[in-house]
C-alpha cells in the first residue's frame, strides 16, 4: 500500500496523519465541525490516500465516517483493543502515526459497517430496542403507583398490558374511583373465575388527586412511547420491503420467526453473508457462542462471548417460540436437550438460537427459504 491515513477521532477534534511511500509523514489537525470535515475529505484526496483507518470511538467515528464514504479512499474501522500499541510516549499525533503505520503494513482488518440504508434501518431497529425497555419500565411504574393507592387488580389478571387492566387505568387517569364503574371495564372470564366480591374489592383502593394525576402522566408516557414504538417498527418494515423484499420474506419461513424479528435481523446483519465467510463467524459476531478459556487444562468459563445484543436479544426471543411449535426441529431439540441431556433451560434456549442463527446465515447467503431438517 503506498498511501496510508491514521485518523485519531475524538469528541471535539481529529487528528490525522498520513504516510507516504517514501516514509514522509504529513500530521493535521482538524475540527469535528461539517465544514472541518469536509476539509479533512479534501485534504486526503488531495494528498492522494489510498486507505485511511480509525478506532471505533464511541459514536463520535460515524460523522467522520459519512463525511470520508464514497471519496475514493479506502476506509477501515477498527477495534481499538486490537491496535493498541506498547506502554511509552502518548500523544494524539503518534495515535494517529500508529495507526497508518499499521494500515500501511497491513496489519489490521476492518470491522463490518454496513451500507447506507441499512445503517439506517439499524436507526430504527435501536429506537424500537429502547422504547420497548422504556414501556416496560413505566409499566412497572404504573403498576407500583396503583398498588400503592391499594388498587390490586394486576394480582388477577395475566399481565399489565391486558384490556381490562388498560381500562382500569384510563378511567383512573379521568378521576373515577367507584369500584363498580371499574369493575364494568373487566372482562367477565376474570370475574368468573376470581368472583365479583373479589375484583370489586381489589379495584377498591385510597384514590387522592395526587394518585390520580400520577396515573394520568405514567399513561400519557406510556401512549407517546407506544406509539413511537410502532412507528419505528412500521418505517423499519417498510425499509425492509423495499431493499430486501425476498430476504425478508424468507426469514419469516422460520418457525419462531415474525416480520418484527426478521426486520431486525436484516437491519443489524445488512442481510449480505459475506463479511460473515462462515455461519460460526456470525454466531461469534452476536456473541452467542460459548467462549474458549482454557488454562492447564482446566476449563475456567464456558458463558457466551461478548457480540451484537440485538441480534442476540432477537434470537433468544425467537428460539422461546420456535422451543415450542411442534413437530418443528428446534421443539425435538429442545426436548432431548431438556430431557436426555438434563441441561438448564437458559442453556437450552441459547443453543436453540444458536442454531437458528446458523439456519439464517444459510437462509440469507443461499436465497431460499426455510427447509425443516
Amino acid at each position: 500500500m503506498e498511501r496510508a491515513c491514521g485518523l485519531d477521532v475524538h469528541k471535539d477534534s481529529v487528528f490525522s496523519c498520513i504516510i507516504s511511500e517514501n516514509g514522509e509523514i504529513i500530521s493535521k489537525k482538524f475540527g469535528v465541525l461539517t465544514p472541518d470535515l469536509e476539509e479533512l475529505r479534501r485534504h486526503l484526496v488531495e494528498n492522494h490516500v489510498d486507505a485511511a483507518a480509525m478506532e471505533s470511538t464511541s459514536i463520535y467515528w460515524m460523522p467522520v465516517w459519512d463525511a470520508l464514504d464514497g471519496s475514493g479512499v479506502e476506509l477501515k474501522l477498527v477495534n481499538p483493543y486490537f491496535i493498541r500499541q506498547l506502554p511509552g510516549r502518548k500523544s494524539d499525533v503518534k495515535d494517529a502515526e500508529w495507526i497508518a503505520t499499521c494500515v500501511r503494513k497491513d496489519l489490521i482488518r476492518g470491522s463490518y459497517v454496513p451500507c447506507v440504508a441499512v445503517r439506517q434501518m439499524r436507526k430504527y431497529n435501536r429506537m424500537a430496542s429502547d422504547l420497548s425497555r422504556d414501556i416496560v419500565r413505566l409499566e412497572t411504574k404504573l403498576d407500583a403507583a396503583l398498588q400503592r393507592m391499594n388498587i390490586r387488580i394486576s394480582n388477577y389478571v395475566s399481565s399489565t398490558d391486558t384490556k381490562s387492566y388498560r381500562s382500569v387505568v384510563e378511567k383512573l387517569s379521568q378521576g373515577v374511583t367507584d369500584p363498580e364503574e371499574l369493575l364494568g371495564g373487566i372482562h367477565a372470564r376474570t370475574v368468573k373465575r376470581h368472583g365479583r366480591d373479589t375484583v370489586k374489592a381489589a379495584l377498591t383502593g385510597m384514590v387522592t388527586d395526587v394518585d390520580t394525576d400520577m396515573v394520568r402522566m405514567y399513561k400519557e408516557r406510556l401512549d407517546l412511547a407506544r406509539k413511537q414504538n410502532d412507528e419505528c417498527e412500521l418505517k423499519l418494515r417498510q425499509l425492509c420491503e423495499e431493499h430486501f423484499p425476498r430476504k425478508f420474506a424468507n426469514l419469516q419461513t422460520m418457525p419462531g420467526v415474525k416480520p418484527k424479528s426478521a426486520a431486525a435481523l436484516i437491519a443489524e446483519t445488512g442481510g449480505d453473508m459475506k463479511p460473515f465467510e462462515t455461519p460460526s463467524a456470525l454466531v461469534s459476531w452476536c456473541g452467542l457462542r460459548p467462549r474458549n478459556d482454557e488454562s492447564a487444562g482446566k476449563i475456567m468459563s464456558t458463558r457466551t462471548t461478548h457480540g451484537n445484543r440485538f441480534v442476540r436479544t432477537t434470537m433468544v426471543e425467537c428460539a422461546w417460540a420456535a422451543a415450542r411449535k411442534r413437530g418443528c426441529f428446534y421443539s425435538r431439540f429442545s426436548y432431548r436437550l431438556a430431557t436426555e441431556r438434563k441441561k438448564q433451560k437458559m442453556k437450552v434456549v441459547v443453543a436453540v438460537a444458536r442454531k437458528m442463527l446458523t439456519a439464517a446465515w444459510h437462509i440469507l447467503s443461499e436465497d431460499t427459504a426455510y427447509r425443516d431438517a
